[in-house]
């Protein structure tokens, strides 16, 4: 950690992300429902990201391969890794064993890509597959109309392991599209699907992280609600 540098305005956002969770958990949920945050590390520092895992954060997002690589020697080992971003699948070799759960499977192709690599390192990987819920051309992820059919192929693969979904939601979406997430998700958990787990909705931002627990969020992804809007 560089000598000087004051992070507890990050110990502060981080108390108030938890008050902020445990108040919409205890309006909307039941009381022993629990949220986990996941600190998005895209260009902060590693040591203010060692900071925050010293005030508790125990899983960190990372979005960009390079970037992680560069900076994955330097954080504090006890806080699980989750690759939230676009993965291209000529990147997936050099995270595949440092990775605990991959966010943003997209597509059947990149599932297959991971299963590949998983069974050569001879681990099991946790994925969530990511959703276009709104539809939105410019962001990833299986169209709903997909979302069945895309799953149950993916779970037909024996290194990785469906944990859930994922979604990006659309800046300022209406609350109808945080409920079609969660009947996407209850939809997908009923159907009882073999070498699939649903536990994992990841839903919800720094903008947009309380109403997201109200439709059934149970991981919220913040960045610049924790670090702040600069870059360090």
């Amino acid at each position: 950690m560089q000598m000087g540098t004051n992070f507890s305005f990050i110990e502060e956002n981080y108390k108030r992300i938890l008050y902020n969770v445990d108040e919409t958990v205890a309006k909307y949920r039941k009381s022993d429902e629990k949220v986990d945050i996941i600190a998005v590390t895209k260009t902060v520092a590693p040591d203010a990201v060692n900071f925050a895992i010293s005030c508790g954060i125990n899983k960190i997002g990372e979005n960009r391969v390079q970037e992680y690589l560069s900076k994955k020697d330097y954080y504090d080992k006890k806080a699980d890794v989750h690759f939230i971003g676009h993965l291209q699948s000529n990147k997936v070799k050099y995270i595949i064993n440092d990775i605990n759960l991959i966010q943003s499977v997209d597509s059947i192709k990149i599932a297959q890509q991971i299963n590949n690599f998983a069974e050569k390192t001879g681990k099991i990987q946790d994925i969530l597959i990511e959703v276009n819920v709104g539809g939105e051309e410019t962001k990833y992820g299986i169209s709903p109309n997909m979302l069945k059919d895309t799953v149950l192929e993916i779970s037909t693969l024996n290194n990785v392991k469906i944990k859930g979904l994922m979604t990006i939601l659309p800046i300022n979406a209406s609350e109808e599209i945080f409920y079609k997430m969660q009947k996407l998700y209850i939809d997908i958990l009923e159907e009882n699907i073999d070498n699939i787990d649903m536990k994992i909705l990841s839903m919800g931002m720094s903008n947009d992280y309380q109403t997201a627990i109200k439709y059934g969020s149970n991981m919220i992804r913040v960045g610049s609600a924790l670090f702040g809007e600069r870059v360090y």
